[in-house]
């Protein structure tokens, strides 16, 4: 197979999982034992010298950082269906919130939850206030981050919105939770759940 998901359920390679449930594309999963300590080994670290999870491997082509994968498959497995076309106005919103959610969303909240002292002009993502009042926008009132018509956007966004309401580093607010409920729906999502969980429970992981 051409696509190789380098993956561990406790990463962001689990969102990854969901991205390509949506394309409906063949792919293989190679797990990497995290714990212990395959990913720090010389061949991860010839892919992503990081030595970090999610990396894509598509042929020749080798994608790192979960957002970038994102769009790298949309447009190329998914253009229109999944990303909007390089002439569309939509295009703007769908990079903006693409790559909002890696450097706006966690470092944001990782400084709010671990009190990180800074000045706001001198960290990319502002203030914590700005954030949510931005990210708030970003959902009122639309059924997708596109309005009616859901974009890997979607997927990259939303999965972080998941990730932190379920270890409550966001705050529960409606037009989050209703949000994320939308996206629970979607039956890509329930099979990349089930497969995440099928391999916990397979390898008996365990949370570090």
């Amino acid at each position: 197979m051409a696509l190789v998901l380098y993956h561990h359920p406790f990463s962001r390679a689990a969102n990854v999982l969901w991205m390509l449930e949506e394309l409906g594309v063949a792919h293989e999963l190679k797990f990497v034992d995290m714990k212990a300590g395959a990913h720090k080994k010389p061949d991860i670290l010839a892919l992503n010298p990081m030595g970090k999870l999610p990396i894509l491997t598509d042929g020749d082509a080798v994608v790192t950082e979960s957002a970038a994968i994102g769009l790298y498959l949309a447009d190329r497995y998914a253009p229109g269906r999944l990303a909007p076309a390089i002439d569309s106005p939509e295009r703007a919103a769908y990079l903006r919130w693409s790559l909002f959610a890696p450097s706006v969303i966690e470092p944001g909240l990782m400084a709010k939850a671990s009190s990180w002292v800074y000045g706001e002009g001198q960290a990319g993502w502002g203030n914590y206030d700005a954030m949510l009042s931005a990210m708030q926008s970003a959902v009122t009132g639309r059924k997708f981050l596109l309005g009616d018509q859901f974009s890997m956007a979607d997927i990259i966004f939303g999965g972080t919105v998941r990730f932190m309401l379920r270890f409550k580093m966001l705050e529960a607010l409606p037009v989050f939770t209703e949000y994320a409920e939308r996206l629970g729906e979607r039956p890509a999502l329930q099979r990349a759940d089930a497969r995440n969980t099928a391999i916990v429970e397979e390898r008996g992981l365990k949370p570090s």
